[in-house]
């Protein structure tokens, strides 16, 4: 494709060569050039693209997209413009082809629940009889493709070509987690989505977006529409805060969920059990009778937010049932780990106050014991919800391990300090009602250890991850794989 055809309309004309200048890719790191890529320098949190245009021509760039002048020595075209990520998401869509206008894409954006109703809206179309490919926090998969995701949402370069193989493959679906970051970033413009999906807002990522307004108006965006078309239609919380400013968007395009008797997919009866759910939910088209291996009152939002997608794409009862109860398990959503114990040992990625809150209530419902939660709070990320995990675990649990989740270049010392005053402000005391172990294998020990039958033990923050970062350095480390070790050992011990 050419150079003019790819910054066409974008309000800038290449300097230098002319409109002509063949392009054979696109980047925006400089160490993926070659020969005939268009670079795009980034101006990042922590580099600036610009430094490294020399590289990037060196290795063949073929033109350079920037928001700075052109430099002096630079003789390639080059393209200025005033964002480069808008751009780079414009561009990259051109060249490859247009992907989410060949193809219905489903977005789901919210604090929690992302992953899971992503991967039940899968579960729907594959019981439907329709391929889909999946993109969100734990991987990126699709035809011909699988990774393991290192963001929720790829950047727009990388987001554009995978999504140009799903429509080149002829796969019709697409259904993404879309996080307030990728909006922010502008990973996302340039995507049309046929449906999008609104699960809920609480307190995340206010050191991106300093305050919950803000953080709210970057989800808003998806909902008018992140390239000038709002949805077909949008799928919303109608127990949340914020639906009525989603809902009055386009009105007649909305399809609400939850316990409100108003919303239109609502589960009006329902009943928890040691092997997951039953539920019947009121919808549009009738009633829903279902079961679902997923507990807990949060999957039954998710459960009711991935109806609401499957009516709106136009598929049937039977359909929606089959994918719901074909669904077993998504990775480290609360997730059950066994090895013979005579108690509960549940893994969730919980790590947000108000996600820890719903996972322990969770909990509570399951346990006829006592509640143990292990959990800690990230480094390098919103300082302000550490207290308040702190308090939701000493309101909620009978017992907390404060401990290391992803402590980054913070001093995990200090990252405990900053939790320690919810936990006593909801009167917890240190020995009584929690204890602090810095290593986090040392801290999901004690909790086993702690446990009796009848009782449950909460592993909450890392999930689905695989791996902790401290410092500078990166370990293998997965809260399942570690809890059944432990607990191989634990029950080998007991039954001695």
């Amino acid at each position: 494709m050419t150079l003019g055809g790819l910054v066409s309309g974008l309000g800038v004309a290449p300097e230098g060569e002319s409109h002509d200048t063949a392009i054979r890719g696109i980047a925006c790191d400089s160490r993926k050039v070659e020969p005939g890529f268009l670079f795009v320098a980034i101006r990042g949190m922590r580099q600036d693209g610009n430094q490294f245009v020399g590289r990037a021509i060196a290795s063949g760039a073929s033109a350079v997209v920037s928001a700075t002048p052109r430099p002096a020595e630079v003789s390639i075209p080059w393209i200025q413009v005033s964002d480069e990520r808008a751009a780079l998401a414009t561009i990259a869509s051109r060249f490859y082809g247009n992907p989410s206008e060949r193809l219905r894409l489903v977005g789901v954006t919210g604090t929690n629940g992302k992953t899971t109703t992503t991967y039940l809206v899968e579960a729907i179309l594959n019981a439907a009889g329709s391929a889909a490919a999946v993109f969100g926090t734990i991987e990126y998969r699709g035809p011909g493709f699988r990774y393991s995701a290192d963001r929720t949402t790829p950047e727009a370069s990388d987001l554009q070509a995978l999504l140009g193989r799903v429509a080149d493959a002829g796969c019709p679906y697409a259904v993404m987690e879309v996080s307030s970051h990728a909006i922010a970033l502008q990973r996302v413009a340039a995507l049309r989505f046929d449906l999008a999906v609104f699960t809920n807002l609480s307190r995340d990522h206010l050191d991106l977006h300093g305050d919950m307004r803000s953080y709210f108006l970057e989800k808003k965006k998806l909902f008018t529409g992140l390239d000038g078309h709002p949805p077909r239609v949008s799928v919303l919380n109608r127990d949340d805060p914020h639906f009525a400013e989603l809902a009055a968007i386009e009105p007649a395009r909305v399809i609400s969920y939850g316990f409100d008797p108003a919303a239109d997919v609502r589960a009006g009866e329902y009943r928890f059990g040691s092997d997951g759910v039953e539920a019947v939910f009121d919808t549009p088209a009738g009633a829903l009778d279902l079961r679902s291996a997923m507990s807990g009152r949060p999957n039954l939002y998710n459960i009711g937010a991935a109806i609401g997608v499957g009516l709106g794409l136009g598929l049937s009862l039977e359909a929606i049932r089959s994918g719901v109860e074909n669904m077993r398990q998504v990775p480290g959503r609360f997730e059950a780990v066994s090895a013979g114990q005579d108690f509960r040992v549940i893994v969730d990625y919980a790590h947000t106050d108000d996600a820890l809150e719903k996972a322990l209530r969770s909990a509570r419902e399951l346990t006829p014991g006592r509640l143990i939660v292990v959990f800690g709070c990230g480094g390098d990320r919103d300082r302000t919800k550490r207290p308040l995990m702190g308090e939701a675990a000493a309101r909620l649990a009978d017992f907390a391990v404060v401990t290391a989740d992803n402590p980054r270049s913070e001093d995990i010392a200090d990252i405990m300090a900053e939790i320690r005053p919810g936990l006593e402000r909801a009167g917890a005391r240190p020995g009584e009602r929690y204890v602090e172990i810095p290593d986090r294998r040392e801290a999901i020990d004690h909790a086993l250890c702690m446990a009796r039958a009848g009782d449950t033990v909460l592993l909450a923050g890392k999930g689905h991850e695989t791996q902790q970062t401290i410092g500078s350095r990166t370990f293998e480390f997965d809260d399942r794989a570690v809890a059944r070790e432990l607990l191989d050992e634990l029950v080998a011990k007991r039954n001695r």
